[in-house]
C-alpha cells in the first residue's frame, strides 16, 4: 500500500556481464515451461519449475532511465511456490548496470528495494548518483509481483482509494469502508487470475535472490537492502549465506522486530532526535522554543476539529479538497512529506492559523501514479509476517508508552498503517511470524546506516540488531530521514569504503556532521 510502505516517497561483476550474454536460456535443468493466458508460465502436475536466468530487453520506463542504455536484462524465472511442486512460474524482471571503473572489482553488489512493494526500477537513478556502481557493477531485481514482473501484483483500486482519501477524515469509518472494499476488489481480482497470494513472502522472496546468484553464475556478491529490503537482506543472510561477501542496510527495519506496534517507537525516536535538534539550534531554539508541546496541542486540536480546505498539489493542477486532522498530521510527518528543515516553521504556522504547507502536503497524495505500487506484495507481506500476534490493544499501548498527551483515536492506528489488521482479515494469508521473527546470526561483515531524523525506522535499532552480528559497524547520519544513502555524500562514502574493505569501513566523515539549520519564519 503506497502510504504503508516503509520507503521514502520519489521518489555485476566484469564476469556476470558475459554469462548476460551468454546464458541464453540456461535453467539449472527443465525445458521451457508453457505460457498461460495472464502470461504466466504454467508447469505440469508434479513438475516443480526450475530457476533459471532468460536475457531479454530492458523494462520500458515511464521516463528513461540512463543507465538502462548500457545494462544486461532479462527475466528470472522461479516456481511461485516452492512449497509444492506442480505450480506454476513466475518472472522476475533483472538489470545488470555496469560498473563505471575501468577495472571494476569482481564482487557485484545486489540491491534489495523498499516496500514492500516499492517499484525497484525507479530507484536506479538514486542507487546510480550515489556511486553504487562505480567500482563493481550493480544488480537490480524487481522483487516478487513488482512493476515489471510476471504477474504484477498492483492494485490500482488501492491506489484510486488512496487519491480519493486526502479528503476524508483519516480514521473514519466511511474511510475504512472505502479501504476495505478496494482490498477486497483487488484481492478478488489476483485470486481469480490464479495467484497464490501466500507466495508472496520474505522466504520465497530471499530464495529468488538466492537463485539469482546461482543462475547468473556469480561466485561471491555484496548485498545493499533499504528499509524493507534491510528486512529482506537479513532473510537471506539468516536462509542462504553462501556467496554472500558483505552485507549493508539501510534504514534497518529488523524482522525479528518489525510490526504494528513497532511503527509508533520510530516515530517517537525520530521526532526525538528533531526536537533536540531544534533545541541544540540557538535561532531555532529561541523561535520554537516549545515546538512539542505545539505538536501536541495541535495533533489534539485537528482531531477534535478537523480542517476541510481546497488546496492546489504540489504537482501542480485544479485544487483538491483535503482533510486536516491529528492524524493526517502525524502521518505527513512520518512519511517525511515536509522537508525536516521547515518542520518546526510549519508546525507553529499551523499553531497561527497558516495549515497551507501540511495542506498542500496532504493534497500531494491525490495525485497517484495508478499501477506503479505493487500493493499485492506489501498486504502477502505485512499481513503474514508484520501483522499477527499483536492485537489492537498492543498498538494502542505502543502509542500511548510513545505520545501520551495525544488522542486515542490516533494512537489506536500505528502511523501510515491504518486498519492494517482490517484489511488483513480481507487479505487472508497464513501467519509466517513463526518463520520470519527471527533474528541473522552471522559473522559476515555488516554494515547498519541510519538517519537520526528517520520516524519510521529509528536509528536505535541498528545497535539492537547487531547484537547477533559480531563483525557489524553502525553508523548514524544527523538529520537525514528514511533511506540515507542517496541523501548523505558521508554516507555514500562510509559505504563505498565499507565495500572495498568490509572489515574496515572508514566513518571519518560523520564526526563533522550537522543537520540542514531549521528554517526561521518572522514572528
Amino acid at each position: 500500500m503506497a502510504e504503508h510502505r516503509f520507503r521514502i516517497g520519489a521518489a555485476a561483476a566484469a564476469t556476470a556481464l558475459g554469462f548476460l550474454t551468454a546464458l541464453a536460456p540456461s535453467p539449472v535443468g527443465a525445458a521451457p515451461p508453457r505460457t498461460g493466458a495472464t502470461g504466466v508460465d504454467i508447469t505440469g502436475p508434479g513438475k516443480a519449475p526450475a530457476s533459471r536466468f532468460v536475457p531479454g530487453p530492458c523494462p520500458r520506463t515511464p521516463e528513461p532511465i540512463e543507465a538502462l542504455a548500457t545494462a544486461r536484462c532479462g527475466f528470472l524465472e522461479v516456481p511461485e511456490n516452492r512449497t509444492g511442486p506442480g505450480g506454476r512460474t513466475i518472472r522476475l524482471a533483472v538489470a545488470v548496470i555496469p560498473a563505471t571503473s575501468a577495472n571494476p572489482a569482481r564482487d557485484p553488489v545486489v540491491f534489495m528495494s523498499g516496500g514492500p512493494g516499492g517499484e525497484t526500477f525507479d530507484d536506479i537513478p538514486f542507487l546510480v548518483s550515489s556511486g553504487l556502481n562505480r567500482d563493481r557493477d550493480l544488480i537490480i531485481m524487481a522483487q516478487r509481483g513488482n512493476l515489471y514482473d510476471k504477474p504484477d501484483l498492483a492494485c490500482p483500486e488501492l491506489d484510486r482509494f488512496y487519491a480519493t482519501s486526502v479528503g476524508l477524515p483519516s480514521y473514519a469509518p466511511q474511510t475504512e469502508r472505502l479501504l476495505l472494499d478496494a482490498v477486497k476488489q483487488c484481492r478478488d481480482r489476483l485470486t481469480a487470475d490464479g495467484t497464490d497470494l501466500s507466495a508472496y513472502n520474505s522466504t520465497e522472496n530471499a530464495a529468488d535472490f538466492a537463485d539469482l546468484r546461482t543462475a547468473l553464475g556469480i561466485e561471491q556478491w555484496n548485498v545493499y537492502g533499504h528499509s524493507y529490503g534491510s528486512n529482506l537482506a537479513m532473510t537471506y543472510l539468516r536462509l542462504h549465506p553462501q556467496g554472500i561477501r558483505a552485507v549493508a542496510l539501510d534504514s534497518i527495519a529488523p524482522p525479528q522486530s518489525v510490526s504494528l506496534p513497532f511503527a509508533w517507537t520510530g516515530a517517537r525516536e525520530g521526532l526525538d532526535h528533531l526536537y533536540k535538534a531544534c533545541a541544540a539550534e540557538p535561532r531555532c531554539k529561541s523561535r520554537y522554543p516549545d515546538l512539542e508541546r505545539t505538536l501536541n496541542e495541535q495533533v489534539r486540536k485537528l482531531e477534535a476539529r478537523p480542517l476541510t480546505l481546497n488546496v492546489r498539489p504540489p504537482q501542480g493542477g485544479d485544487p483538491v479538497k483535503v482533510v486536516l486532522d491529528g492524524g493526517a498530521l502525524v502521518n505527513l510527518l512520518v512519511a517525511k512529506a515536509i522537508p525536516f528543515a521547515d518542520v518546526p516553521a510549519a508546525i507553529d504556522e499551523l499553531r497561527s492559523g497558516r495549515p497551507e504547507r501540511f495542506a498542500r502536503a496532504r493534497a500531494a497524495g491525490s495525485l497517484q501514479v495508478v499501477g506503479q505500487t505493487a500493493h499485492g506484495l506489501t498486504n502477502s507481506v505485512v499481513c503474514s509476517e508484520w501483522v499477527p500476534d499483536h492485537s489492537a490493544s498492543d498498538v494502542l499501548k505502543a502509542g500511548r508508552e510513545a505520545f501520551p498527551d495525544w488522542p486515542e483515536p490516533v494512537l489506536a492506528q500505528a502511523p501510515q498503517l491504518a486498519f492494517q489488521e482490517q484489511a488483513c482479515r480481507v487479505w487472508n494469508v497464513p501467519d509466517r511470524t513463526a518463520t520470519q521473527r527471527v533474528a541473522p546470526v552471522s559473522s559476515v561483515p555488516t554494515l547498519f546506516l541510519n538517519g537520526t531524523f528517520d520516524m519510521k525506522t529509528g536509528a536505535s535499532w541498528a545497535q539492537r540488531t547487531a547484537r547477533t552480528l559480531p563483525r557489524s559497524a553502525t553508523v548514524q547520519i544527523p538529520g537525514i530521514g528514511h533511506w540515507v544513502v542517496p541523501q548523505s555524500p558521508c554516507a555514500q562514502k562510509v559505504l563505498a569504503s565499507f565495500l572495498t574493505r568490509p572489515t574496515a569501513p572508514d566513518t571519518g566523515c560523520v564526526a563533522s556532521l550537522r543537520w540542514e539549520p531549521f528554517t526561521i519564519i518572522p514572528k
